[in-house]
């Protein structure tokens, strides 16, 4: 079985307003990211448990995106979905693999769009080594 089968968290249609972007109106004005996430971790435990010391809360996910998208300004998607990427893995070790979409709705682009974004997945046994 690899890191991304089984058992997974999922957030979606995260909406938060960052400055990202390499032109200086982005880094000045802001815009609205949606962001997806998927993390990947064994839910037998808290399946029969019921009990929520068993797996991880959807809120600390949606906090670490919420904190890196209305932080600090980064240049790329790219480095922001890392950040959401390595941050969940480094705060949450039962995660084995995560998912990270980050899509920009507004970019000038001659035509209608939902998104353009981009996709990541980070493993904890290759991503982040003991």
């Amino acid at each position: 079985m690899t890191s991304t089968e089984g058992d997974k968290l999922i957030l979606r249609g995260l909406m938060f307003h960052g400055y990202h972007g390499v032109h200086q109106e982005e880094k000045k004005l802001g815009q609205k990211f949606l962001i997806d996430i998927d993390a990947w971790m064994d839910l037998r435990a808290p399946g029969q448990s019921d009990n929520m010391s068993d797996t991880v809360s959807y809120t600390d996910i949606y906090r670490i995106a919420k904190h890196i998208v209305e932080g600090p300004s980064q240049n790329l998607l790219e480095s922001v979905a890392q950040l959401i990427a390595t941050t969940t893995l480094n705060n949450h070790s039962r995660i084995s693999a995560v998912r990270v979409v980050v899509g920009k709705p507004h970019v000038a682009v001659p035509g209608p769009l939902d998104y353009l974004g981009i996709e990541i997945i980070r493993y904890r046994t290759i991503d982040m080594p003991l």
